[in-house]
């Protein structure tokens, strides 16, 4: 496994929860404390030694293209896929499979967590053999609107409950994921239409998914609620 680390970084979203804060902005670009979402993230990327991120685009793609040309970090070499039509989380790795040559990490813009991605990075060396990805697990505040994972002693993914009342717990994923090469080659022998990952391959990868569980805030910002609650978050860990 090389040591180099890519990403592919989801941005495309529409943020119809969001509105109407995202009427006349995307929602990889709204700020934690005046810190854009994607600022956020491709900081955190460079603390883990990547080197080369993915970024996908669609809806307000110039705000986003724009940002990246002025803000990006120099450390990182950036390509845009941008989609014309939205693909899903699956469709968009599945369109750009050849970026993904060496270990990578996809994650989407629109989540906030204060956890440090080596310890995910390093479950992944060590994960259970038969597993062809990690995983980053939780705790929601609110399962119900999540995907909730049961996992075995190890830590491999047994069953996975998506967004269905009453959940068994709160251990919820994340959408964070780190693959390498044997992954992609499990995916191009797949004889069937991946469009959204949680929904369609995780069913398949059942008892091969190692997870990496972490007790620090983390949160989708869907909602003005929970970008709020971020927000209110920051400023408390700076206190």
């Amino acid at each position: 496994m090389s040591n180099e680390i890519k990403a592919i970084l989801l941005a495309a979203g529409l943020g119809k929860r969001l509105r109407p804060l995202t009427l006349d902005k995307p929602k990889c670009l709204m700020e934690i404390n005046r810190v854009p979402l994607l600022k956020i993230w491709l900081e955190k990327l460079v603390k883990i030694g990547c080197s080369e991120v993915l970024i996908n685009t669609h809806y307000l793609a110039e705000q986003v293209t724009d940002f990246i040309e002025k803000y990006s970090p120099v450390e990182l070499k950036i390509k845009i896929s941008h989609e014309e039509t939205l693909l899903g989380t699956a469709g968009t790795l599945i369109k750009n499979i050849n970026f993904a040559d060496q270990t990578t990490i996809l994650m989407h813009s629109d989540n906030y967590t204060n956890c440090d991605l080596n310890g995910l990075l390093s479950m992944h060396k060590n994960k259970a053999k038969n597993c062809l990805l990690t995983m980053l697990t939780f705790n929601s505040q609110n399962p119900s609107s999540c995907g909730i994972v049961e996992t075995d002693k190890r830590g491999v993914l047994t069953t996975f409950h998506e967004k269905v009342k009453n959940p068994p717990s709160n251990i919820a994923n994340g959408a964070i994921y780190v693959f390498d090469s044997q992954f992609i080659s499990w995916l191009k022998d797949q004889n069937q239409e991946f469009i959204d990952f949680s929904k369609d391959l995780i069913p398949c990868l059942t008892d091969r998914i190692q997870t990496w569980h972490t007790n620090d805030f983390f949160i989708d910002i869907g909602t003005p609620e929970s970008l709020l609650l971020a927000q209110k978050e920051t400023i408390k860990k700076k206190d």
